[in-house]
């Protein structure tokens, strides 16, 4: 039996770098030279921006002796060699999220669930509202609740309070799960790539109040859902996940509504998953994802 305390854990190894040659050979040259053993791997190389894009999943054979973070430590080398940014984690750790909400419950609810089913890697450090309505929710998991009402001169001052939330609390990820504000500028470039929003979208779209009942009048076709990381750009941000349904006439306002909060939950989980299992890359104004 080997002593590696790393012994048949899974790690991910995720490497941007411009497009060339012996990227892909350096990399699992390095690993197997340290007891390693690939079980995944996928790339992609992007024609158009000349970007190349990998994501490793290994583990370590038994007769390794080397340590996980000696891996990591010993592949800075190889990375500045080759010109990589790149990231090593190990798999099984949960992403540390916090959770902000106003008062559709439907998003908390479902993530909620999956976490406690274990279908998300995920660590929940706290709930985050402008209103009081959830609360129960999130006491109800044992998750702490804080209640951070806005006003337009409040704003900046919770903003700041949010940040050092996220700080002490070691937040990786802040998850907007149908939270009726909008962030800064400010905000959301302190949140770059770690904050994902979830919005309805409609063919054609709707902005403003009652998005569903302005597409029961125009007798849309399909309603949807889009997952996508916070920018400045209100709902512009990169696309992570969609989740379309079609619908007819038959379909009023309030089944629309219905049927709008089910497209919402399953575009808003499938992107954190997507997250927390290291599988996006940002690239522009689009992300790349291994599924």
């Amino acid at each position: 039996m080997t002593n590696n305390p790393d012994h048949k854990k899974n790690f991910v190894l995720t490497v941007r770098c411009g497009t060339g040659p012996g990227i892909v050979a350096g990399v699992t040259s390095y690993l197997a030279a340290h007891g390693c053993n690939i079980i995944e791997l996928s790339q992609f190389d992007d024609k158009v921006t000349g970007q190349f894009f990998m994501r490793t999943v290994f583990h370590m054979l038994d007769d390794s002796s080397s340590t996980f973070c000696q891996i990591r430590t010993g592949f800075v080398e190889q990375a500045e060699r080759l010109g990589l940014e790149w990231g090593m984690y190990e798999a099984n750790r949960p992403t540390r999220v916090l959770i902000m909400v106003s008062r559709f419950d439907h998003c908390l609810l479902d993530l909620l669930y999956r976490h406690r089913k274990g279908e998300l890697n995920i660590e929940i450090t706290a709930v985050v509202s402008n209103h009081l309505d959830l609360r129960s929710i999130a006491e109800r998991e044992g998750i702490r609740f804080v209640y951070l009402p806005i006003t337009k001169e409040s704003k900046p001052a919770q903003e700041a309070e949010l940040m050092k939330l996220v700080n002490e609390t070691d937040t990786e990820l802040v998850i907007l799960a149908r939270y009726m504000q909008i962030l800064s500028d400010q905000l959301c470039q302190h949140l770059h790539a770690r904050a994902i929003n979830i919005h309805h979208s409609f063919l054609p779209g709707f902005k403003g109040a009652k998005p569903y009942h302005q597409a029961f009048d125009r007798g849309v076709k399909l309603i949807g859902a889009t997952a996508h990381y916070v920018t400045a750009d209100l709902d512009e941000g990169p696309i992570i996940e969609q989740s379309v349904q079609p619908v007819d006439h038959a379909y009023y306002p309030e089944e629309l509504v219905a049927l709008g909060r089910d497209t919402e939950t399953m575009a808003l989980t499938r992107a954190v998953k997507l997250h927390a299992e290291h599988r996006i890359f940002l690239s522009g104004d689009k992300t790349v994802i291994f599924k």
